[in-house]
């Protein structure tokens, strides 16, 4: 079974894992508008890439390190990421985080 294709106007629904790197946390807490800059940044991944499934393309284990041991570097490991294979589409939605979406 195909998953829903979005349309313009739709909403998403994003969550962040119970483990999420701090540094993670506070980049969204500190966003004004969290949908323009992940806007901003699937533009840059285009505009770098074109359009493609990067869970085809990005490491399970990213090597992200937070906080002063390493600024936020995050080493290079080419594998494919199975654990999002099958990410439920039907989360929860803030109607919070709706609002600085549009």
């Amino acid at each position: 079974m195909m998953k829903k294709q979005k349309k313009p106007g739709d909403n998403i629904s994003l969550k962040t894992k119970k483990n999420e790197a701090p540094a993670i946390i506070d980049w969204i807490n500190s966003q004004t508008n969290l949908m323009d800059s992940i806007r901003y940044l699937v533009e840059n991944e285009i505009n770098a890439n074109g359009v493609r499934n990067l869970q085809q393309h990005v490491p399970a284990d990213r090597g992200f390190v937070s906080g002063d041991e390493g600024h936020g570097v995050v080493q290079e490991d080419r594998k494919h990421s199975p654990e999002y294979d099958n990410v439920n589409d039907e989360e929860e939605i803030d109607e919070d985080d709706i609002e600085s979406w549009t």
